[in-house]
C-alpha cells in the first residue's frame, strides 16, 4: 500500500521516457511515454489548471468502469499536478492501433465492410450499455474518440474502447452546465440554450458513426448536421440506423435494445424494412421533417436561422 501512495503509477515518473506526441485539442495534449520497464504510457496534459475538473471527471469515470473491456482503463489512480510549469495531467493505457477515426481514414471514404462495421458498432454499443446503466452519458461519442486496442480475442484483429470523458454527464448532474459536444454527431435536442443531454444523445452520435463507417459524410443543415449514405445499405443495417436516428429521443432505442439487433447480434428477428428507395438520399429525413426540425431549433434560438 505504501507503495502505491508514493508511487501511483508504479514506477517513478521521473523514470518515464518521452516517445512521442500522440495528439492535440482543446484540453491539452496527449503524449507516449515509456517506462523503465518498456511498457507504454498515454499521459493526457494540460499546460495549465483550466483542465483539471475535466481530468478529474475524465479519471473518475475510467476509475469507475475499471477493469471494463470496452472503457478505456487509467493507469494511475491519481490527477498528477505540476507547479513549475503550471500543469495537471492522467495517465491511461496506449491504444497502440489508434482511433475508429483512424481506421475509418484508411477507406479513403469508401463504405467498411459491413462485418466489421457490426463489429465496431457492438462494441461501442457494450462500452455504452455500461455506462447508461451507471447514470452515465458520454457526451461527445465521435470515431476520435473510440481507441482501437489489439483485440483480446483469438482470431480477430482488434477491440474497441471509448475514451475521453471530459465532456460526459455524471449521475445527478445537470445537463445543462455541461459543454456540448463535436456539432456533426449531436442530436437537434442537444442545441439551443435548453439543450437535452441525456442518453439518447450517445445513440445518436453511434448512428452518425456507423453511417460514416458506411461511407457516408455530414452536411449542415441550419445550426444542425444532416448525414448522406453514399450507397444503399442491407435491410437490416437501415433499420439499425433508423432506431438510432429517431428524431424524438424517447423513441430512440437504447443501448441495451441494440445489443440484441440482428444487425450486431446476427440472429434472424422480424421482417425488416425493404433497402433505401434512392441513391444519395438523407437517411430516413424527409424534407418536412427536416423543416420541422429547422423550425424548432430556430424556435429554441430565439431567431431565424439561415
Amino acid at each position: 500500500m505504501e507503495n502505491m501512495i508514493r508511487e501511483p503509477l508504479g514506477v517513478p515518473e521521473s523514470s518515464l521516457k518521452h516517445v512521442t506526441v500522440l495528439g492535440r485539442g482543446s484540453f491539452g495534449y496527449v503524449s507516449l511515454k515509456q517506462g523503465p520497464d518498456f511498457r507504454l504510457y498515454a499521459k493526457k496534459s494540460s499546460s495549465s489548471f483550466n483542465q483539471l475538473k475535466n481530468l478529474e471527471k475524465e479519471l473518475r469515470i475510467m476509475l469507475c468502469f475499471r477493469n471494463h473491456l470496452r472503457i478505456v482503463q487509467a493507469s494511475s489512480p491519481v490527477v498528477h499536478l505540476e507547479i513549475e510549469p503550471e500543469g495537471c495531467h492522467i495517465y491511461m493505457e496506449f491504444a497502440s492501433k489508434g482511433t475508429l477515426f483512424n481506421m475509418i481514414s484508411k477507406f479513403r471514404g469508401k463504405p467498411m465492410p459491413e462485418n466489421m462495421i457490426k463489429r465496431a458498432a457492438l462494441m461501442i454499443i457494450q462500452g455504452l450499455d455500461a455506462l447508461h446503466s451507471h447514470g452515465y452519458v458520454h457526451c461527445d461519442l465521435k470515431p476520435a474518440n473510440v481507441l482501437v486496442f489489439p483485440s483480446t480475442t483469438l482470431g480477430e484483429p482488434w477491440d474497441l474502447k471509448l475514451a475521453d470523458f471530459g465532456s460526459s454527464k455524471e449521475p445527478s448532474t445537470d445537463s445543462r452546465s455541461l459543454f456540448p459536444g463535436t456539432e456533426q454527431y449531436m442530436p437537434p435536442e442537444s442545441f439551443g440554450h435548453d439543450g437535452v443531454m441525456g442518453p439518447a444523445v450517445d445513440i445518436w452520435s453511434l448512428g452518425c458513426m456507423v453511417i460514416q463507417m458506411f461511407g457516408g459524410w455530414p452536411e449542415m443543415m441550419g445550426d444542425c448536421y444532416m448525414w448522406r449514405l453514399p450507397k444503399l445499405i442491407s435491410p437490416v443495417a437501415n433499420d439499425f440506423l433508423m432506431r438510432c436516428l429517431e428524431l424524438q429521443p424517447s423513441r430512440r432505442a437504447t443501448a441495451a435494445e441494440l445489443l440484441s439487433h440482428p444487425f450486431v447480434a446476427e440472429r434472424i428477428s422480424v421482417p425488416l424494412p425493404e433497402m433505401l428507395p434512392c441513391h444519395y438520399s438523407f437517411l430516413r429525413f424527409p424534407s418536412a421533417i427536416i423543416d420541422k426540425v429547422m423550425e424548432e431549433l430556430s424556435r429554441k434560438q430565439g431567431g431565424m436561422m439561415v
